[in-house]
This record gives C-alpha cells, structure tokens and sequence, in this order.
C-alpha cells in the first residue's frame, strides 16, 4: 500500500494559509474545514511549514489570546516533514511515530500533491487488516 493510494480514496485538496494570514485566520481554516492542521505557504506558492492545532496550544500557553494577531509564520512547524506518493504505508507509520507528528505533506520535488493524516494511515491499515481478514476466512470455508 502507497501514499498515492490515500490520496485516491480521500481526495488530494489541501487547505492552506499564507504564512503571512494571522493565526485568527488559521484558526478559522481548522474549524471550517474540521481539520488538524493546514500547510504554510511563502510568497512564492512554496511550503514554508505546516501549523497543526498542537503549534497553536503551545503558543497559547505563552501568549495567551493574543496568539491570534500573530502571523501563521510566528507558529507554524517550519520545514516540515514530508512524503511521497510512492512512499508505502509502512514507512508512513514509522517516520509519523519517530518524527512525532500527525500530518505530512505529500510532495513529488516542489510540488505539493496533498496531505496525510495519522487518522488516514490508521483507516487504511485497518481496511488493509480487513481485507487479509476476509480473504483468510474465504481460504478456510473452501
């Protein structure tokens, strides 16, 4: 199982704020869209990082409310992790677990193509179980 299988079964849309939008306005993706995180983009269409939900807790712990008039860029997770569509599943899981982080982009060279969720592995896998699971009790009854 790859990345590009993911991307088939969710859709590729990626939600993304400039890193020059405040944080207010980040916020306002996250909750819209019912999202963990969004990915950061520079002037040039580039991603800049990526600013999960996880980024603005910890802000908010220093900075109180006032975290909101902050820019994107003063939060985010610059230089994110990232993947690639042939990357399997497997090597997903254990880059997320080591990295510790729940979302990563998936790009092919500069190109950002989507972004992978924990929660996206973790369905796939289990579907992936499943599947094995069906086709043994098919292999048994017959």
């Amino acid at each position: 199982m790859k990345v590009v299988n993911i991307l088939q079964s969710k859709g590729a849309e990626v939600f993304a704020v400039a890193d020059t939008d405040t944080v207010a306005r980040a916020v306002s993706v996250l909750t819209d869209k019912n999202i963990g995180a969004v990915v950061v983009k520079n002037a040039k269409g580039e991603v800049a990082g990526i600013l999960s939900e996880r980024d603005i807790v910890r802000h908010l712990k220093d900075k109180g409310a006032d975290v909101l008039a902050l820019s994107v860029k003063a939060c985010m997770s610059p230089n994110p992790h990232t993947c690639r569509p042939d990357d399997s599943v497997d090597d997903l899981m254990t880059m997320m677990t080591n990295k510790r982080v729940r979302h990563l982009p998936v790009v092919n060279g500069a190109r950002l193509l989507g972004l992978v969720s924990i929660g996206d592995v973790v369905k796939r896998k289990i579907e992936e179980i499943e599947h094995e699971a069906q086709a043994l009790k098919e292999y048994i009854s017959s």
